[in-house]
């Protein structure tokens, strides 16, 4: 592929703040970026152009494909047919999305590969959650087979008498039954897949949640060091096998069963925004870099120790006071309510 220079638009599927970080790092080599959503969000506020309409709709997606010169999307609580009505245009392609966005899928297409997922079992009604409590085993959390995140279309399974109750805590529907894992750490891999196929992996940071959602990602890791190249390994794997462009990131817990594939986001990551200043190139400038066909940019450390921490709900009333910080970096996403596990920006320190 020629590498689409400067002056072009990329479209961009979504309107949170993956898609603002994504257009902040555009510019900044002089792309632009037109949002395609039902409504306005943090994307908006840095945009060239934004085109309504919804994500199923596909004679509005094409017109919107129409105005830009390449397609990505910022998330993938969006269904992959009609994106794949746009064709090759769009980056990652549909599969990256359909096969990330459905827990089921995903966990065949890991283990076909080699990856080592918890225990686990599909659950397509109610009496099949009986079979897999006996299949799988408790503790469990049952999962949404699609559109769950942050803890969310989650329910905990503490023995078999919670199975009801977990039923109706995820509005019933398919889903999956996951075994607990006995982990001692969480942490993420983050890579950027050119067109050309070649690969530039981030450090993996360790990451720390707080009621499901991401509170740090931290790099250096020593602590992962034992996982690290079995967990790199299956994300180059992955990334190599749905021919992915752009980032890529999956998750891991870690402990006396090796690298436990958790799930994978066919997306920058919020894991890996610690790169935007503890990185020579950010997670979103790579991304763009790939999608675009121009070639990736170095991911080494800018400093000895980095520090990403979201931003959730109240937390975000600090801003001034981080503002006062030395070594801080602070990022806030335009939202105007805070709401409980809402993520409305981060900060991140580094230390040089």
């Amino acid at each position: 592929m020629t590498p689409l220079p400067p002056g072009s638009t990329i479209g961009i599927i979504g309107s949170g703040q993956l898609g603002r970080m994504i257009g902040v790092a555009a510019a900044q080599l002089g792309y632009r970026i037109h949002v395609y959503a039902p409504d306005s969000g943090p994307a908006n506020d840095i945009a060239f152009a934004h085109s309504r309409g919804d994500y199923d709709d596909i004679d509005a997606l094409r017109a919107f494909a129409r105005q830009v010169d390449v397609v990505t999307y910022e998330f993938e609580n969006i269904a992959a047919a009609p994106i794949e009505t746009l064709g090759d245009k769009v980056r990652p392609s549909a599969r990256s999305l359909a096969v990330a966005q459905d827990r089921v899928r995903e966990k065949r297409f890991v283990e076909a590969l080699g990856g080592r997922p918890a225990r686990w079992a599909e659950v397509a009604d109610r009496a099949a959650l009986d079979a897999a409590i006996d299949t799988v085993g408790c503790p469990a959390v049952l999962k949404t087979t699609r559109f769950g995140y942050d803890g969310k279309g989650q329910a905990r399974l503490l023995s078999a008498d919670d199975a009801s109750a977990a039923w109706l805590a995820i509005g019933g529907g398919p889903a999956i039954l996951e075994a607990f894992v006995d982990f001692e750490q969480e942490f993420s891999v983050v890579l950027a897949r050119g067109v050309d196929g070649t690969v530039a992996l981030y450090p993996s940071p360790v990451n720390v949640h707080k009621d499901g959602i991401l509170d740090t990602s931290t790099v250096p890791a020593p602590s992962i060091e034992p996982w690290r190249a079995e967990a790199e390994a299956l994300a180059c794997k992955v990334a190599d096998a749905l021919d992915h462009v752009g980032v890529l990131t999956l998750e891991f817990f870690c402990g006396a069963d090796g690298a436990v594939f958790n799930e994978m986001a066919p997306r920058v990551h919020n894991s890996g925004h610690w790169t935007i200043e503890g990185a020579e190139t950010s997670q979103f400038e790579n991304h763009v870099r790939a999608v675009l066909g121009l070639p990736l940019g170095g991911t080494g450390l800018t400093g000895t120790r980095v520090e990403m921490t979201n931003l959730i709900g109240d937390d975000v009333d600090h801003w001034q006071a981080l503002l006062t910080e030395p070594g801080a970096h602070l990022h806030l996403y335009g939202k105007n309510e805070a709401r409980p596990g809402r993520k409305m920006g981060h900060v991140t320190r580094v230390k040089r």
